[in-house]
């Protein structure tokens, strides 16, 4: 994917990103309740799949906000055209693997192409990102089987600046259904602003699909 170089002189930040990068843990992590009712109806009324099209909402979302298509390299900030995601797939003998997807794509067109996809993946069965392509990658995640209000990922030594999405499994919450979702990004490019950013983007790209399912379940 083709990224430039932000300009650090310009850039509005520069204190802020030379603070946080200087700490052991970088990160800031948030977790919020997202409400998923008519998302939700619509998907298991055409019998989509949960995850894949959840993650299209999710991946759009991320895109929308600058920040979260910056990366930390060699001391500057880069900010990608776009950024794909890398999700973990669960397999038979209770591992995983990881799938690359493009949400670049219409939302029925982005679900045919992710189910060949992952299931190619699955094949594969590879727990490694290809290295040429892990800088670009927003990381995906999901613990389907039960809710939790706050989660910490994983994260490496030295530190990196890939943005973490990850979702639980959605209750019923009065007369709503939410689902968990955490954000974790690193401090040095991402604030709670930009992560707020996020999370309203999120519940419009949700709204989108929605609707769009509506009318095609309308024109027929």
């Amino acid at each position: 994917m083709k990224y430039h170089y932000l300009d650090m002189n310009a850039y509005k930040r520069k204190k802020h990103f030379e603070y946080f990068s200087t700490m052991a843990y970088p990160y800031v992590s948030v977790t919020v309740n997202v409400d998923i009712t008519e998302f939700l109806t619509e998907i298991k009324q055409k019998k989509f799949p949960f995850f894949l099209s959840f993650c299209y909402c999710a991946a759009k979302a991320a895109n929308s906000v600058p920040e979260f298509r910056q990366r930390i390299q060699e001391n500057k900030i880069i900010e990608y055209d776009r950024c794909r995601t890398s999700h973990t797939v669960f397999l038979e003998d209770g591992t995983y693997c990881y799938c690359m997807l493009d949400y670049d794509k219409s939302f029925e067109e982005y679900l045919r192409y992710a189910v060949r996809t992952q299931e190619n993946a699955k094949q594969e069965k590879s727990v490694e990102d290809k290295q040429e392509d892990l800088n670009e990658l927003i990381f995906i995640s999901t613990l389907p089987w039960f809710s939790y209000t706050a989660l910490n990922n994983p994260v490496p030594i030295p530190a990196d600046s890939n943005p973490r999405i990850t979702w639980g499994k959605y209750i019923k919450e009065d007369l709503k259904t939410v689902i968990p979702v955490t954000v974790q990004c690193n401090h040095a490019l991402v604030d709670g602003v930009h992560i707020s950013q996020f999370l309203e983007a999120l519940k419009k790209e949700l709204c989108k699909v929605t609707e769009s399912v509506r009318k095609q379940e309308g024109n027929k």
